[in-house]
């Protein structure tokens, strides 16, 4: 049974808790209550007698047995059908983790679909029973009480990311690989969370221009302008975060490319000192060789050779070594390889 809570309540008190869903529509015709019904991941069947019994669109329980949809706020004739998408921060893995909640709220009765573990219906439950004036004004107080509450769960998330934020900008001029990967998941969690809080602000600017058609409470219309300004100021501060990542990964980019330059620089630095080191090494080795293919000619030792019997030959030999190899020397020095 996927059903979490189930209530009827007449003048904003809890006079039936229903066990099974025949029960509380009959309950409710009978005291000519609201129902409030909280469901947990239902099944088709357990859904669609709640639709059949309340008419509900066939297209707005195809979104809620399914999940995977945007924040939005549709109107069904007299049903009102709204999807949020909750979040939550998790400090052990320093995530976010989102929801989905699909509400359908009518005249007489509100439909809660949860898809996720927040958020906390059972505190909102709980603070209206308590409040037996709001709850009273029916399910378009519910649906307030629904908004305030998630918004309320956006705090944390955007405390928790802001954290997170600052972390990076501390890491950004370390030498981590890893800074470059976590502002790119960082960023991900922003724009996921930027889709779920943005849809917000002209869904309850729609609820506020359908007060007066809807006979809306103006005590209500007083606390979801309340609410609406939180959204605002949620929206700019995540706003202000994905400026802030792309800022990161611009700065995180520019910092390897010059370290990446600082590098490439150094190699060639490198490379020419090499170079000049192997000139010099040639230049020697040319110097050298110069007066040792002479000797080597002259260590051959063959009889008919003129320069063996010639007074001037040792001297000539060794002269000429001498001379290649300041010629060479001279040369090499021109050229600026010694």
């Amino acid at each position: 049974m996927t059903m979490v809570d189930n209530a009827v309540y007449v003048g904003g008190a809890r006079t039936a808790n229903p066990a099974s869903l025949d029960e509380t529509f009959e309950v409710m015709r009978e005291r000519g209550g609201m129902a409030w019904i909280g469901l947990y991941r239902p099944e088709p069947p357990e859904l669609q007698a709640v639709a059949d019994e309340f008419s509900l669109h066939e297209l707005a329980v195809e979104d809620a047995l399914h999940g995977h949809q945007r924040a939005k706020l549709e109107r069904y004739g007299d049903t009102l059908f709204t999807v949020l998408r909750p979040a939550r921060y998790l400090d052990d893995v320093e995530k976010v983790e989102f929801g989905e909640l699909h509400v359908f709220v009518g005249p007489d009765f509100v439909v809660t679909v949860r898809h996720a573990e927040s958020p906390n219906l059972a505190r909102v439950r709980r603070r209206l029973e308590a409040d037996p004036e709001m709850l009273g004004l029916g399910p378009q107080a519910v649906l307030y009480a629904i908004l305030d509450e998630v918004v309320d769960q956006y705090e944390p998330v955007v405390a928790g990311l802001e954290n997170d934020i600052d972390e990076i900008e501390d890491e950004l001029f370390n030498a981590g690989s890893d800074v470059a990967r976590r502002i790119y998941d960082l960023s991900r969690e922003v724009i996921a969370f930027q889709r779920a809080t943005h849809p917000l602000a002209p869904m309850l600017e729609a609820l506020q221009r359908g007060s007066e058609k809807y006979q809306l409470d103006l005590e209500l219309q007083r606390r979801l302008r309340d609410v609406d300004d939180h959204v605002i100021r949620i929206v700019e501060r995540v706003d202000a975060f994905r400026a802030l990542l792309q800022n990161a990964l611009s700065v995180q980019a520019t910092l390897v490319a010059q370290q990446q330059n600082d590098e490439m620089k150094q190699l060639s630095e490198s490379s020419l000192a090499q170079n000049e080191e192997v000139k010099k090494i040639s230049s020697w080795a040319a110097i050298l060789f110069a007066p040792t293919l002479v000797g080597t000619v002259y260590g051959m030792n063959f009889e008919n050779m003129p320069e063996l019997s010639w007074l001037w030959g040792y001297p000539f030999a060794v002269a000429l070594m001498l001379a290649m190899g300041v010629v060479l020397y001279l040369m090499f020095k021109r050229r600026k390889w010694l």
